[in-house]
């Protein structure tokens, strides 16, 4: 078994170490403690994350962005702009390791057995901490945890070289386990001047680039450093869309960007996260980029959902390693239900959920897409078909 798949192991945090994250010269003030500072502080936080109101109803889970991106995206520069921007939001970030371009103090402390070294929290003047994180990442929001009232929202920085897949489906499944934590979105950062050369890579045989997978799993793509490259613009987003159609791409120069842009998306919140009107639009996409895109199928008619399920589970996991589904979305008409029921896939990982009612001028179809590599959109569709009640 990987390490990434191993149990974490909490590392406890003493109130003595938290009082040494202080900054010198830091003193507390007297507004600081009174419920009325509590409270504007709260009104601050509502332009990003909803009302105060809002934030009291979230407080039993916490949202976690995965950022990823290829190296030189920006990853760290849309880090850097996060932790030091004063956005007036309580956001916790673990990061792989600080870097002198970040401008912080790495914090260690001595954990008293044999004098081995672990990294700590670093709490910023703007009300966000950081964590330098060599290993596990779920050690580190074991960690993050026992501080739960000091923060709103939670970025998760992947390395480079990272496929984003295998982490998103570990913190997804501890979302629907009731964990007090929640997969909110991925976010992507790509360089617009270098991307299409991150994507002709060539890797061995039956490998998917790490550029193809970061951008497939990404429901934001930070399109950055657009000020380089504006009279190809269009051809990039092209060749990112036909990868991942239902992207969110957000441009930016230096990684400037509007934080509700890749901040509390709830992108797999399956009933909110599921756009019904983009899926209309996709009828019939397919995928013509190398191995790895979007395919897209509709097909009339009521689907037995028993049947359904059996043709996920032999999609998702029996298809072996010559074709890959990385993301799924979709909206199916089941048969005896006049509710749409909604579908949202990671990897091996899917589920189905009853949402909204069919109106009377819907025309109910089934309607999904399928982001993965060696996708064959008529095999697919044949392969569908037989979940319907004739």
């Amino acid at each position: 078994m990987e390490e990434e798949e191993l149990p974490p192991l909490a590392v406890p945090i003493s109130e003595s170490s938290s009082e040494s994250l202080k900054q010198p010269d830091e003193e507390e003030s007297p507004v600081h403690a009174s419920s009325g500072r509590e409270e504007a502080e709260e009104d601050r936080r509502s332009w990003l994350f909803g009302s105060a109101a809002g934030l009291r109803e979230q407080e039993d889970t916490v949202g976690i962005t995965m950022i990823t991106g290829y190296l030189g995206a920006g990853k760290t520069t849309l880090v850097n702009f996060i932790l030091h921007e004063h956005h007036g939001a309580r956001i916790a970030v673990i990061l792989n390791e600080f870097g002198d371009e970040l401008g912080i103090e790495k914090a260690m402390v001595n954990d008293g057995a044999g004098g081995s070294l672990v990294e700590e929290w670093v709490e910023l003047a703007n009300g966000c901490v950081c964590c330098s994180v060599k290993h596990s990442f779920l050690q580190a929001l074991e960690q993050l945890l026992q501080r739960r009232e000091k923060f709103d929202h939670i970025l998760l920085e992947t390395t480079g070289l990272a496929n984003p897949g295998p982490v998103a489906a570990v913190l997804w499944v501890d979302d629907q386990l009731e964990s007090p934590v929640r997969l909110d979105s991925i976010v992507t950062v790509v360089d617009a001047r270098n991307i299409r050369q991150q994507l002709a890579d060539t890797r061995e045989a039956g490998s998917v680039n790490e550029a193809y997978l970061q951008i497939a799993f990404a429901d934001v793509v930070v399109l950055n450093k657009v000020d380089l490259v504006p009279g190809e613009l269009a051809d990039v987003e092209a060749q990112i869309r036909n990868i991942n159609a239902l992207v969110k791409i957000v441009h930016s120069v230096r990684c400037q960007l509007n934080l509700k842009d890749i901040l509390d998306r709830r992108s797999f919140d399956v009933q909110r996260s599921v756009d019904i009107e983009a899926l209309l639009q996709l009828d019939g996409h397919n995928v013509h980029d190398r191995s790895v895109g979007t395919v897209s199928i509709s097909a009339p008619g009521a689907a037995d959902l028993s049947k359904v399920d059996d043709w996920l589970g032999e999609l998702l996991w029996e298809t072996g390693k010559d074709v890959e589904v990385y993301r799924m979305k979709g909206v199916f008409h089941v048969y005896g239900s006049d509710k749409m029921h909604m579908l949202q896939a990671v990897r091996e990982l899917y589920e189905i959920l009853p949402s909204q009612p069919w109106q009377p001028e819907d025309k109910r179809v089934n309607r999904i897409v399928i982001i993965g590599k060696n996708l064959n959109r008529e095999s697919l569709l044949a392969s569908f078909r037989t979940c319907l009640v004739l």
